[in-house]
């Protein structure tokens, strides 16, 4: 996959934030200046780079040209130190490549309530901004990787223009806005307002639909940058790029869900309220006791009928009928016998498959892209600090 794009330059390497060898402080240089969107965590408990993030966009008005990305550390409950550390990292770059502060946006990503070791930092900039390179996208990616198996990148080539998307996150993920990190990078030309209105329509459908763990991080953030290099594109075609793009990074950040083992789209029909949808289908989702039993290749379909019921939706539950794939396991809130529950097991073998939900109350529906809950995903998370 060609992961060029004209009028972007970008760079990963091995700063000493994490173990030797990983690659843990990235950087992305446009050319020219870019128009930016962002969207960031809903989380009250933010991270550093965050807040200065969102103050040099504001102070730039939707324009940057650098962003830099590190792993191993999120810069997360560190105080007044982490926001100094976050501006000192930004001027650092600007200094570099010959820029203001407010050009640079900022994003971290690894464990909180640890400061960032600026002595590490600091020698690390110049050499990352040296290693900048049309083909360095890759080893960003990578830089950015923390629990991740692998990088999750995405590409689309439009009519005239590209789109190129790159992503992480395994764990803590349930965004209500977007996932962990993603950056992406565009050579169409467009201005701030309408690339955030793209980017907050594409987040909702895409990063907003993906649960692995129900958790939010202090992190979470999305930034696009498009630097006009090849002049302006059709809304609509780019619409249709950006989703593309942010679907298939949504979809690889579940199937690398912390020791999954299988995807799973629960999807709601029949709601009587577009909320009454996607709160359903959340909930399922999210249900550990769900997860286990999708891991067990076990269709329980009590686990799911508790699951929407605590929800706070508008369900009847001698109404709903649920399948797993095309087996039909529960008719009119019963179940539909060993037989049934049989063939839905071995539908359950799949890497990949779906559970339908209809409710029976109205014509609204939703979904959400879940994984199952595995031993693997305690043991990396009991193990994440040691």
């Amino acid at each position: 996959m060609d992961l060029r794009i004209k009028g972007f330059l970008a760079a990963g390497i091995h700063a000493g934030i994490k173990e030797q060898g990983k690659l843990d402080l990235g950087l992305i240089y446009s050319e020219k200046e870019a128009s930016v969107a962002a969207v960031f965590t809903k989380n009250k408990v933010k991270a550093a780079p965050i807040t200065v993030s969102q103050a040099h966009l504001a102070m730039n008005q939707g324009k940057a040209k650098v962003i830099i990305a590190n792993s191993g550390n999120a810069n997360a409950c560190t105080g007044n130190k982490g926001i100094e550390d976050a501006i000192r990292t930004a001027q650092l770059v600007a200094e570099q490549v010959d820029i203001e502060r407010k050009e640079v946006l900022i994003a971290s990503t690894g464990v909180i309530g640890k400061k960032l070791d600026m002595d590490l930092i600091s020698k690390a900039i110049p050499e990352v901004v040296k290693s900048l390179s049309p083909t360095g996208l890759r080893k960003f990616a990578e830089a950015i990787m923390t629990t991740d198996t692998f990088p999750k990148v995405s590409v689309f080539e439009g009519n005239g223009y590209k789109i190129v998307g790159i992503a992480k996150g395994a764990g803590m993920i349930m965004p209500d806005m977007a996932t962990m990190l993603s950056f992406i990078l565009t050579d169409v030309q467009i201005d701030p307002e309408s690339l955030q209105n793209s980017l907050l329509r594409t987040v909702e459908k895409t990063f907003n639909r993906i649960t692995v763990d129900g958790q939010t991080s202090t992190n979470d953030t999305v930034i696009i940058m498009a630097n006009g290099t090849s002049g302006p594109a059709e809304i609509n075609s780019f619409r249709e790029g950006l989703f593309k793009v942010c679907s298939e990074l949504s979809k690889m950040i579940v199937k690398d869900g912390e020791g999954a083992s299988k995807v799973v789209d629960i999807i709601i029909k029949g709601a009587k309220s577009p909320s009454d949808a996607i709160i359903g289908a959340r909930a399922v989702a999210n249900s550990s006791l769900v997860k286990t039993a999708i891991y067990g290749e076990d269709p329980n379909w009590g686990r799911i009928m508790s699951a929407l019921g605590s929800a706070g939706i508008e369900i009847d539950p001698e109404y709903v009928d649920i399948w797993i794939e095309d087996v039909q396991i529960v008719s009119a809130g019963q179940g539909t016998g060993e037989e049934k529950e049989k063939m839905a097991s071995e539908r359950m073998k799949k890497d990949e498959f779906s559970i339908i939900i209809d409710l029976k109350k109205g014509p609204y529906q939703d979904h959400m892209l879940t994984c199952d809950l595995t031993h693997e995903y305690i043991s990396i998370n009991a193990e994440y600090r040691t």
